[in-house]
């Protein structure tokens, strides 16, 4: 059996896991109420995103923030339920369609999400003003990669879809850290290409193990979510309707747009979500009563 057959067949399950544990959270955390038009609309234009190759999270972060809802506190959640879906999609369009060397790929997977089990704990345990500051932060962090990319200041790569010694070894820790990084909404993409390009391998090599990532880490990473039942569940329904759709959408049908000019508008609306976010928290700061 092959390594692709072994990863697809644990996305397959892992899934079937997150669908019974989100019933699960549900019930126990009696999670009520329906997606809204504007919930599905995201869901569609931000995956629509993330399977040309843009991201989700930061986008869907910013837009969030722009209407005002969901809670802070609930969105690093909300993202990796909501997008969890689209992403499931994507690993079994991708992970086909790009040859990685196939230990790399089990790897890197499987310490991201070993990563994403162990940031789900920690994010789903945090303070509302914590969670502000690290998805401002994170913000930021999406809003320079993006002008990296648009300003050719990402690392060429070389021409290598394998990686040895030292490099794989960097290559999977990495991963590990990104697994975690992305329960408070830093997404993967730009910091693998950036990464691997650096280790000489070919740009598009991130993309299998991005995706592949996104297809087990989220799943787990909701789990731990489920648990405390700090999720959006109306609005993560909405992002996994809409999501899927513009998946497709982008994969079978556009397959390649101008980016450059889509990503410098979502600089300034990320920017403006993320000084918005942090301001949220300095408030949350201001008003909270002094200790006696």
């Amino acid at each position: 059996m092959s390594t692709k057959t072994v990863l697809l067949s644990l996305v397959a399950l892992i899934n079937v896991v997150f669908i019974f544990g989100w019933l699960w959270a549900a019930r126990r955390h009696r999670l009520t109420g329906g997606p809204t038009p504007g919930d599905i609309a995201i869901g569609a234009f931000t995956d629509f995103l993330d399977t040309l190759g843009i991201g989700s999270f930061a986008p869907t972060t910013a837009l969030f923030k722009f209407r005002g809802r969901p809670a802070d506190e609930l969105i690093p959640g909300t993202l990796n339920v909501g997008h969890n879906a689209s992403a499931c999609l994507e690993t079994m369009l991708y992970v086909t369609a790009v040859a990685v060397q196939p230990a790399l790929l089990a790897c890197a997977i499987g310490s991201a999400t070993v990563g994403a089990w162990l940031g789900a704990g920690i994010v789903s345990r945090l303070p509302r003003r914590t969670i502000q500051i690290c998805m401002g932060i994170a913000l930021l962090i999406a809003a320079i990669f993006f002008v990296m990319r648009n300003l050719g200041w990402f690392p060429q790569g070389g021409a290598a879809f394998a990686l040895s010694g030292w490099r794989f070894a960097v290559a999977v820790v990495v991963n590990f850290f990104l697994g975690a990084l992305m329960c408070i909404g830093i997404g993967n993409y730009a910091p693998s290409v950036i990464v691997l390009s650096l280790l000489g391998m070919h740009p598009l090599a991130a993309f299998p193990i991005m995706i592949g990532s996104d297809g087990l880490v989220q799943p787990v990473a909701s789990l731990g979510f489920f648990r405390s039942g700090r999720f959006s569940h109306g609005t993560a329904l909405g992002l996994t309707m809409g999501g899927v759709c513009g998946a497709l959408v982008a994969f079978f049908i556009v397959k390649q747009l101008p980016l450059t000019t889509m990503r410098w508008l979502i600089i300034i609306v990320v920017s403006y979500a993320a000084v918005s976010m942090l301001r949220s928290a300095y408030a949350s700061r201001a008003a909270a009563p002094a200790p006696s």
